[in-house]
């Protein structure tokens, strides 16, 4: 039997459920290398997956955040990248892996540039808990956001 497929067998229905709720809670999307246009799809793919978590507030900055993790990756990698995004009863974690070993700097931004340096520094501010993780072949960078914070 395909995956998803119904089936009238008693217990397969309730497994199609289990798989259907999994992948509600979870995103997982590859993005193109250096297509700028990933940044607003990430977003309302994320919106969708978070519409049901009943928390407006994080969710705005969850979009925010992952904007920033997401022209970063694009920006500054010129290589594809994956952005992972998992709700779970402890709140969201977001992760951007792409396939650069060049870790990110936090740095602060320049008072005379409006629009760069203020990604990392952003998630810093804003998430519950951030980091790089490195790979094999490049890194991972995230954030985390409680379910319990309003």
């Amino acid at each position: 039997m395909a995956i998803g497929a119904s089936s009238a067998k008693a217990g397969e229905e309730e497994t199609d459920t289990i798989t259907e709720r999994a992948h509600r809670h979870q995103l997982r999307r590859r993005l193109g290398r250096a297509d700028l246009r990933e940044v607003p799809e990430a977003r309302r793919e994320l919106r969708e997956l978070l519409r049901h978590w009943g928390r407006p507030g994080r969710s705005e900055i969850a979009e925010l955040l992952t904007s920033e993790l997401v022209t970063n990756a694009l920006v500054h990698t010129d290589d594809d990248a994956v952005l992972t995004a998992v709700v779970s009863p402890r709140g969201l974690r977001v992760e951007v892996r792409d396939f650069v070993a060049r870790r990110p700097h936090l740095r602060a931004p320049d008072t005379g540039d409006d629009t760069h340096g203020r990604g990392l520094v952003l998630v810093q501010s804003l998430a519950d808990a951030w980091g790089v993780r490195p790979h094999g072949v490049g890194k991972s960078v995230w954030f985390e956001l409680g379910a319990e914070a309003a």
